[in-house]
């Protein structure tokens, strides 16, 4: 063994000597207190908190809608026209310028089945092919001649009137109507229209217009139209060079006779002939009228003078009636000539067979040709 050896040998005791050592003396500071374990530093009042953002909940979906719509309120109905007869209408119509034309259960006409019942024992409707075909029925004689008039015929002009109408069941409707005529070119146009107010409308009811020339007889209609509400058109044609009446809406033929008249021209007619002579109103006025289907004669009587209420003020009249004629029509006519107004119709009252009124009366007379 060398002097490395030993001297290393003696370092190695002194180190672990030293060691020992200091491992006594660490152990008697840390019971002495002296020596304590290491803290983490204070955090100077401050606290820590761990957050965690955390993703939403998921949205549950919106159930549709488990109720239905309200429905929308029905609308409230217009109130009720009103009740017209077939044939009739609050102005100049069948019932206002001529009898009414009154329909059966099965539609028609009371005077057609009367006379097609009363023919019927002559001749079959139907004849069979085998038998011979029955001769063609013989002419309708020609109407008895009716009384002719001196006639001078108004001025042309448009008349306005107030309508006010009560149906048989006592429901009122108030409107107005215009009669108006003009003359042109030796050819005259009248034109008619009523009709009655309904909420904030107006509702036509009749419209007529009467197309013709001046004759000695007074106005001569050529053609006649006329449109009622609900229905269609028709037309009723005068054939003065053949003498005869015919109709659009009927297969029937009429012999037509001087001074006959459609129902638009009826009330100007009435005028013509007061004016021509006013004592020719003593007795009885027949006029021949073409209505829609047929044509009959007008009988008119005078009731006597009267004075009536009018936007014009108190006007004197006369009053001419038609009264109702067993067997023929049940309606009424009456019409009030003012000889103030140039004899013009200032009032028209219609009265039907079912009972309902309906009044015509002036307010407003504009002429619109000051020759006559």
């Amino acid at each position: 063994m060398g002097i490395v050896s030993v001297i290393s040998r003696q370092r190695r005791a002194l180190l672990l000597g030293a060691l020992i050592v200091l491992l006594h003396a660490a152990l008697f500071a840390f019971v002495a207190g002296t020596v304590a374990l290491p803290r983490l530093p204070a955090a100077s009042g401050t606290e820590f908190v761990q957050a965690q953002l955390l993703p939403p909940p998921p949205v549950p979906p919106v159930p549709p809608p488990t109720f239905e719509p309200l429905p929308l309120p029905a609308p409230l109905p217009p109130p009720p026209l009103p009740k017209l007869a077939v044939d009739s209408a609050p102005a100049i119509n069948d019932d206002a310028i001529g009898p009414p034309v009154e329909e059966s259960g099965d539609g028609v006409l009371a005077e057609v089945i009367a006379k097609v019942d009363t023919a019927a024992g002559e001749a079959p409707l139907a004849p069979a092919p085998a038998e011979p075909v029955p001769p063609p029925a013989a002419p309708v004689p020609p109407v008895q001649e009716m009384r002719r008039y001196k006639v001078d015929v108004p001025p042309p002009a448009n008349i306005l009137m107030d309508v006010a109408r009560v149906d048989a069941d006592g429901t009122r409707w108030n409107g107005e109507a215009q009669l108006a005529w003009t003359f042109r070119d030796d050819s005259y146009r009248i034109e008619f229209e009523a009709g009655i107010r309904v909420v904030f409308a107006r509702v036509n009811l009749a419209v007529l217009t009467s197309e013709g020339a001046l004759a000695a007889t007074g106005f001569a209609p050529v053609k006649m139209t006329e449109k009622r509400r609900g229905r269609a058109l028709t037309a009723t044609h005068f054939d003065w060079q053949h003498d005869k009446i015919t109709f659009s809406s009927s297969q029937k033929t009429v012999p037509l006779v001087a001074g006959a008249q459609d129902k638009a021209s009826v009330p100007l007619q009435l005028a013509a002939i007061a004016r021509g002579d006013a004592a020719q109103l003593a007795g009885d006025i027949d006029i021949q009228v073409g209505e829609d289907r047929d044509a009959v004669v007008f009988r008119f009587v005078v009731v006597g003078q009267e004075e009536i209420d009018t936007k014009l003020g108190k006007l004197q009249t006369v009053h001419l009636s038609r009264p109702p004629k067993e067997g023929s029509y049940r309606s009424r006519l009456d019409v009030w000539l003012a000889p103030g107004k140039g004899w013009y119709p200032v009032q028209i009252r219609n009265t039907e067979a079912n009972g309902a009124v309906t009044t015509q009366t002036v307010n407003n007379i504009a002429l619109t040709d000051t020759g006559k």
